[in-house]
Order: structure tokens, then sequence, then C-alpha cells
């Protein structure tokens, strides 16, 4: 199976926003980051809002941010949720055509290959897509300091 362009952009998008912590980015800096086109990147931060995996911030100083926690953005739901077409062949689309389709077992035995595929992706959240945070940070060139979601504790005095 072959992802298409938009999951690809999906998970850049995600990646480069949970990186950012709670600091608001915008499709322009992404798409400078990734060299990628800032017209596909407007559709699919339009799509991801939608869907509810990102939270955007309107006005002067806007933006975009995670919609959730990235340990509650699995990626096999991702997937299922942009990959509008996951068959990996024609049998497997409602517009068959093949003339051994009654018969042949192919159909089931991809079927039961794409379950598997997306068995193994659900057992991961962006979380695991943001390690190593600083490395993956400095490569995209992100200037800042990472925000973790853990509290700070307060030091007491003794």
């Amino acid at each position: 199976m072959r992802l298409t362009r938009y999951t690809d952009f999906c998970f850049r998008v995600l990646m480069h926003v949970g990186l950012k912590g709670d600091s608001l980015s915008t499709t322009k800096e992404i798409s400078d980051h990734y060299q990628i086109s800032n017209n596909h990147l407007m559709k699919v931060v339009y799509d991801l809002n939608v869907m509810g995996y990102l939270e955007t911030v309107r006005g002067k100083n806007g933006g975009i941010r995670l919609g959730r926690a990235p340990q509650e953005i699995n990626l096999g739901m991702l997937i299922r949720e942009t990959e509008t077409d996951a068959a990996l062949v024609e049998c497997q689309t409602a517009g068959d055509q093949c003339r051994i389709s009654a018969r042949c077992r192919l159909r089931g035995i991809l079927g039961e290959a794409l379950e598997a595929f997306l068995a193994v992706l659900d057992r991961y959240t962006l979380a695991d897509l943001l390690e190593p945070k600083d490395e993956l940070a400095r490569l995209l060139g992100l200037d800042m300091v990472l925000e973790t979601r853990a509290p700070r504790l307060k030091r007491v005095a003794r």
C-alpha cells in the first residue's frame, strides 16, 4: 500500500505542530520548513481541524496547534480517516470488473494484509513520532524551547 501525498502532509503537519507544543504555527511556516506547497497544506489543515486533530486560532496572531494531546492521536485511525481508497487491487472496489473475482482468494489475502498493516499502526501515536523532540526540532529549524505537557514541580526550600 502506498499512502497518498495528502496523508503524508497530514503526518508532517501534526508532527510540526506537535513539536511546538502550545505555540502556534502557520501553514506558511510549515510549508517553508518542509518545502511543500502552502496551497496543499491549507486544505490539509482545514480537514485536520474539522476532524478535531487541530485547533485553529483566528486573527492577526493566529495559527494552529494540536486539538488533542499527541498520545491521543492514533496513527492507524488517522490513516483510516485520510485514506479514502484503501483498496489494494480492483476486486476490493465496488466497480470490480475482474473475471475471476468470484473464485479468487487474492481479495481476502490482501484484505488480511491490509488489516495487519493497520493493526501495527494502531499500536502507535503521534507522541511516538515526536521522539527525539530536540533532534526533530533541530532538523526542522525550529528555534525554540520545546515544551512538555508534564507539569513542573515547585521546589520547596528546607
